[in-house]
């Protein structure tokens, strides 16, 4: 009883741990935000919105920057902005929470980019850092990163446990003839294709150090669409002539939701910003008409189901959906349940999609969990002895070769090393890292069962026989303080094929007062499952709404037209 008992209290540890942890930083963090607001945001007198009200479905990222957008270039009375969120916590899909005691949990890491992130950057160079006063978000992630480069010199290991020689991509002529054929191909002719339709006659493609390298870097899948594929090769062109080293990863210090979520939490709190969390938005209402103007917002929270009614004037901006909904935990001796039928918000994308044209559909995103779950598992170790063997191990110290992939696992599972500490409460004792697995349904090569199925324990013993280290199993295990499976079915979701027009505009034709923003809005040229995705959809709704002059939207910057680039580029595909 004694042992289930503490299971169960380790399976809590988002909605109990994460939320006592969560608020103890916040409160910290809002004193710091508030003695270092001065020091870097210009104060605003702010403009005459009237009584008019912006109401923020969901709590992510985009929705928190595009209060900021308002407050800083619309100067919007924070007051009048409403952010609801369903969960307990802010911050969407970028998150992190635990305790020494019960672990620690990232269900997974942003990776940042310095040159492609041109939204995020400039936003958050008005948003001040929590521990450098004086400074802004950008400046610290930036001058953090700058001082831990990165350098991975164990990007791909085989199954013997050897380190791949991954300076040749490994493409043979086909495979070139059919990578720079779709580079130059229009997106109008793509619709519904995957990767592995556009390179069947070539599956060479698939066995490549590229493939291997690209595939793990962002999470495609050879199932993936060839829309995002495509825009991933014109974003991050300039990526592909030093992926095996992930030279242009950017990291933050700490997790994203201490690093990124938690000092643009406490700056829309200093202009006094209304947050409900644990409110579920459940139903909209429009207006009768081709326009699309929403005139209520119904809503459950504990107190029961209530309707905000929407006055002229009034602005609804509505995440349509979140990769990381129906996620479960499990920990050391409890696999996390695969429950992909548990609500999500999709589902309610999917009635506001009936309601008008327009508004995209959400069914080739959210109809075939199978398609887009992966998992991940964080370790939570007493001391630093596991890391220290797998630095020894990779030539990486922690924070310094961002991802490892082993490339013949059956779970094809890969490992990111952070730099220590990973979060403020963790102590200089305690070490983490964490990893993931794109094929759940395969039986591991060493733990015979599907990842899925899996416990924390049995995920770390599978990595420790990738590693070779099996000899060293009990020595290692006897330092585990937890590891905490993550099953995500729809991870993956915004990378499955579909039609052009399945994602919605930003501000859908028509609109008077509505917009939407998420990875599953259509945004032209830039690429889903990024920070950046998410903060230019939210300045692309704010500065459309409120019809913003005086500053400009950062545009996707042209990599595919810089000759320097390209011949870089042309060059690695001969290696």
């Amino acid at each position: 009883m004694g042992k289930e008992k503490n299971n169960g209290n380790k399976k809590v540890l988002l909605t109990v741990g994460a939320i006592a942890a969560a608020t103890a930083v916040a409160a910290v963090a809002a004193k710091k935000a508030k003695e270092n607001s001065d020091k870097l945001v210009t104060k605003f007198v702010y403009q005459d919105h009237g009584d008019r009200h912006v109401y923020f479905i969901g709590g992510g990222l985009a929705s928190l920057a595009g209060a900021a957008y308002l407050v800083r270039d619309c100067s919007f009375k924070g007051e009048n902005i409403h952010i609801i969120e369903g969960m307990h916590i802010l911050g969407g899909s970028n998150d992190g929470a635990g305790n020494p005691e019960d672990g620690f949990i990232c269900r997974g890491g942003r990776m940042l980019n310095e040159e492609t992130y041109e939204n995020f950057w400039e936003l958050f160079s008005s948003v001040p850092s929590l521990d450098m006063p004086g400074k802004s978000v950008t400046e610290e992630i930036l001058n953090f990163d700058h001082l831990h480069p990165t350098h991975a010199q164990a990007r791909l290991v085989d199954k013997y446990g050897v380190i791949q020689d991954v300076t040749s991509m490994g493409f043979n002529n086909a495979d070139r003839m059919a990578l720079g054929k779709l580079m130059i191909t229009p997106e109008e002719s793509l619709d519904n294709m995957t990767i592995e339709e556009w390179f069947k006659d070539t599956p060479h493609f698939f066995e490549t150090n590229f493939w291997y390298m690209w595939q793990t870097t962002f999470a495609f899948q050879k199932w993936s669409s060839l829309f995002e594929f495509k825009r991933y090769m014109n974003r991050m062109i300039f990526e592909f002539s030093r992926i095996e080293t992930l030279e242009g990863v950017t990291r933050t210090q700490y997790n994203q939701y201490e690093s990124v979520i938690l000092p643009l939490k406490s700056y829309l709190d200093s202009f006094g910003v209304d947050f409900s969390i644990n409110a579920t938005v459940t139903d909209l209402d429009f207006k009768p008409g081709e326009e699309i103007t929403v005139t209520a917002i119904h809503i459950e929270d504990k107190e029961g189901e209530k309707v905000i009614s929407l006055n002229p004037g009034d602005v609804c901006i509505m995440t349509n959906a979140c990769m990381t909904d129906s996620a479960t935990l499990g920990d050391l001796n409890t696999p996390a349940e695969f429950k992909p039928d548990k609500p999500i918000s999709g589902e309610l994308w999917s009635k506001v999609a009936k309601k008008k044209p327009g508004l995209g559909n959400p069914e080739p995103f959210f109809g075939n969990p199978e398609e887009t779950n992966w998992e991940s598992f964080t370790v939570t170790c007493k001391g630093n002895k596991l890391l220290k063997k797998i630095e020894k191990f990779s030539g990486n110290i922690p924070g310094s070769g961002a991802l490892m992939t082993f490339k013949d696992s059956s779970w094809l599972m890969s490992i990111v090393v952070a730099a220590q500490p990973h979060f403020k409460n963790q102590p200089l004792d305690t070490t983490i890292f964490w990893g993931y697995g794109l094929y759940t349904g395969n039986v591991g090569d060493y733990v015979k069962k599907p990842m899925r199925d899996c416990t924390g324990k049995e995920m770390l013993t599978e990595l420790i026989h990738h590693l070779h280290m099996e000899d060293e199993i009990d020595e290692i295990m006897e330092d585990v303080i937890n590891v905490i499976p993550c099953m995500m079915p729809y991870v993956d979701a915004q990378f499955q094929p579909r039609k052009m027009t399945d994602r919605p505009q930003v501000v859908p034709e028509g609109s008077t007062n509505f917009a939407m923003i998420s990875q599953f809005v259509e945004i032209p040229e830039d690429m889903v499952f990024t920070e950046e995705y998410s903060v230019r959809a939210a300045r692309i709704a704010v500065y459309t709404l409120f019809d913003v002059k005086h500053k400009n939207i950062c545009p996707v910057t042209p990599y595919k037209k810089n000759p320097k680039v390209l011949k870089d580029a042309l060059k690695k595909s001969f290696t």
